[in-house]
């Protein structure tokens, strides 16, 4: 070949390459890196990154979750979208957002999650593996709204999916950061374009079409039970994160001291946001006092008389008796500031005794009003705590040193979560073994939900050959 036809093959080559670049800084520039101006704009973006990412190795999977750790990880971005989070939502408290986004980044499961299965025998070989149902449409709460996106996205794209996100509208500007942010830092990788989608302006209306979509494979809602109802009736394969009550039970056999302070812990996390977050007291009579004391001194404001109880009451709550939205995530002292009490900017929880019928014991209010109610025994508190939970089977505490009656409520309750002498968080990995999710599906049964999760199990099967036994 001579000099001129080899002159002529690299100018050819570095033309297709060049044409490829301006391609693909046009369809980022059009894309903006995820966000879309439309629903079916998005859904398109999101099938086309999905068979591109389905052509992938698992190690090239791997790293996009990497990417994803890191971009969240790195102190400036891990602040900025914790403080947007809490500026925008107007929920939560900004140095618990860091925790939970720092959480979500570390300790999601990426790809390790997707273990294999084989047999073998006389009639050959079969595999069964874990592989991706295509584009996910995944709709996240005000609650939880960076720490649900990080999350989400290591364990779909970990499973081969892509993902389009349908944020709560009162979170859209920092779910909107967040997309481009990590779609931008996924590009420069080398990913596909597009693997996390959102639409510019989420609304209900952009959520009915995205479930309905038949491009749209699975569901997934993490949310209150109207949104999970409305996934799960969609005649798709969905999964459903739904509300909880946790219940704590405290016997006369706890270390009442380190009772105290966990469940002040666990209850002023985040103002009280995380659905796994104690919401009311069940605790012994004989111990009862103690508890009290001992919260009120880790940060606990004791309310006294029925009728000061009942005007928090009327204040935080709405006509129907659920929570007021302007006091969902707010912290004790922004609460009682409102009832008109002054208290120290160290008061974390707001407590008071009350029968077990109460509206605060009853209704999942989200904010640190933690109501306690006084028992003869443990097995009372274990049945009360049960009527509680009000059957959602979501998460569940005891304090107690007793085996049998650990068992006893971990079997009646049945909840995903239970959490045994220590403060809620540690069933998501924050002081506690495991992986954490933000995804917690108690409806549909999925639990803790992983990269497996978001997963169809498939067979293959070669047969009379390849046994080597």
């Amino acid at each position: 070949m001579d000099l001129k036809a080899i002159e002529q093959m690299v100018e050819q080559v570095l033309r297709e390459i060049q044409s490829e670049q301006i391609v693909n800084v046009t369809e980022q520039r059009k894309e903006g890196y995820g966000l879309f101006s439309t629903i079916d704009e998005a859904i398109e973006a999101s099938e086309k990154a999905q068979k591109k990412l389905l052509y992938t190795g698992m190690a090239d999977r791997q790293k996009y979750v990497d990417v994803i750790r890191k971009t969240v990880l790195n102190k400036e971005n891990l602040e900025l979208i914790s403080k947007l989070a809490v500026e925008e939502t107007e929920i939560g408290c900004y140095e618990h957002k860091l925790i939970k986004n720092r959480l979500a980044a570390e300790k999601t499961p990426g790809t390790e999650d997707l273990i294999s299965e084989a047999v073998t025998g006389d009639n050959g070989l079969t595999l069964i593996e874990y592989c991706p149902f295509g584009v996910i449409g995944a709709i996240t709460p005000t609650t939880n709204p960076t720490e649900t996106i990080i999350n989400n996205s290591i364990s779909m794209i970990a499973g081969g999916n892509t993902v389009l996100f349908s944020p709560h509208p009162r979170a859209k500007k920092v779910s909107r950061l967040l997309v481009k942010m990590l779609n931008k830092a996924l590009i420069e990788a080398g990913a596909p374009s597009n693997l996390i989608a959102m639409v510019e302006e989420p609304s209900l209306e952009n959520t009915e079409k995205m479930i309905s979509n038949p491009k749209v494979r699975l569901l997934v809602a993490t949310g209150g039970p109207s949104i999970v109802k409305k996934v799960l009736s969609s005649g798709k394969k969905a999964i459903g994160a739904g509300a909880g009550n946790p219940p704590v039970v405290v016997d006369e056999t706890a270390d009442i001291k380190k009772a105290a302070k966990d469940i002040v812990d666990g209850c002023s996390f985040d103002n009280n946001v995380p659905c796994i977050a104690e919401k009311e007291v069940f605790a012994v009579d004989s111990i009862c006092d103690h508890l009290i004391q001992y919260m009120k001194d880790n940060g606990a404001y004791l309310m006294t008389g029925k009728q000061q109880i009942e005007e928090l009451k009327a204040l935080v709550t709405t006509e129907k008796g659920g929570p007021k939205t302007s006091f969902v995530g707010k912290s004790a002292v922004y609460i009682m500031d409102k009832f008109g009490v002054k208290v120290p900017d160290s008061v974390r929880v707001i407590i008071m005794e009350v029968p077990k019928d109460d509206l605060f014991v009853q209704e999942e209010m989200m904010m640190p009003i933690l109501p306690i109610v006084r028992v003869s025994d443990v097995d009372t508190a274990i049945e009360y705590a049960y009527e509680a939970e009000q059957g959602n089977r979501h998460t569940a505490i005891m304090h107690s040193q007793n085996v049998e009656k650990l068992s006893k409520m971990a079997k009646v309750l049945e909840t995903t979560i239970f959490v045994k002498n220590a403060p809620s968080f540690a069933g998501i990995g924050a002081g506690g073994e495991g992986h954490t999710t933000f995804t917690i599906a108690g409806p549909t049964g999925e639990g803790l939900t992983s990269a497996r999760s978001f997963c169809r199990k498939r067979k293959c099967v070669l047969a009379d050959a390849f046994s080597i036994r």
